[in-house]
């Protein structure tokens, strides 16, 4: 009766603890003083591009959308931690540094640690939900852009992170260093990505390399530490969690037990 009692009040507890940091983490972004259009802004895209864009992502989101039912079915907890993956990928894109050069601006993305947890399908949904959430709410990014923003952010940064981070840790890399560079990689594919929907889009009759070339020039001196920055962060998330809740990792499949490989952290 007593371990029942106990088992319930610590579900009651994480439940309430989840709650308290998205709501606090929506009030923050709430109260913010001033709001850049992050990711590809509304309108920058012509239509036919926009149109395209979205026809790309459609397939990714509904294979993610898929997953998430065929897996909640199984373990209904599963449901209830990709929320939480959303959160923190949600609230790590929020954070923008505009590029006025490029037509939009540059900021972490948290599709490395997404990809690395749930996978690249579901990584691709979290990413979406995300991002409509901040092209409605929040003025961040656009509607009529949002398949080229789910394209760059959420199917490049996701399976470029996840491919690199399986890769590394099929070479017995420890766990921070192939986070870290899963996390790097996932945020520059994101920005090469975008680059190349936004010369596509704009380059009207001028050569596509060019244009490019200059976008990509242009994100550099944001994008550079950043990518850094968020290779850092991935790295950081994946080894507290192996040290913390080991289990969750396991479950998720990102390690097939503790202690596996020498030097894991």
């Amino acid at each position: 009766m007593k371990k029942t009692v106990f088992k319930t009040a610590c579900t009651a507890l994480n439940n309430f603890k989840i709650h308290f940091f998205v709501l606090s983490a929506f009030i923050f972004l709430m109260l913010s003083g001033n709001a850049y259009a992050m990711h590809i802004s509304e309108g920058i895209l012509p239509f036919n591009w926009a149109v395209l864009w979205f026809v790309v992502a459609a397939p990714f989101v509904a294979y993610g959308l898929y997953k998430l039912k065929k897996l909640s079915s199984i373990d209904p907890s599963f449901k209830p931690l990709v929320g939480l993956v959303a959160a923190v990928v949600f609230i790590i894109s929020c954070m923008p540094m505009p590029v006025p050069t490029a037509g939009t601006c540059s900021h972490p993305c948290g599709t490395g640690i997404s990809a690395i947890l749930l996978g690249p399908g579901l990584s691709v949904l979290v990413a979406a939900v995300a991002l409509f959430i901040q092209a409605l709410f929040l003025a961040h990014g656009g509607l009529s852009t949002l398949g080229a923003n789910i394209v760059s952010m959420g199917i490049m940064g996701s399976f470029a992170g996840y491919i690199t981070f399986k890769t590394l840790r099929g070479f017995n890399t420890n766990l921070f260093a192939a986070g870290f560079v899963a996390g790097l990689i996932a945020d520059w594919a994101t920005y090469l990505s975008t680059s190349v929907e936004l010369a596509s889009g704009i380059m009207g009759g001028s050569p596509f390399m060019p244009l490019f070339t200059k976008i990509i020039i242009a994100f550099v001196p944001t994008q550079l530490p950043l990518g850094i920055l968020e290779g850092a962060i991935t790295g950081g998330m994946v080894v507290l969690l192996y040290k913390k809740r080991p289990d969750l990792l396991i479950k998720m499949k990102v390690i097939k037990s503790v202690g596996g490989v020498a030097n894991e952290a």
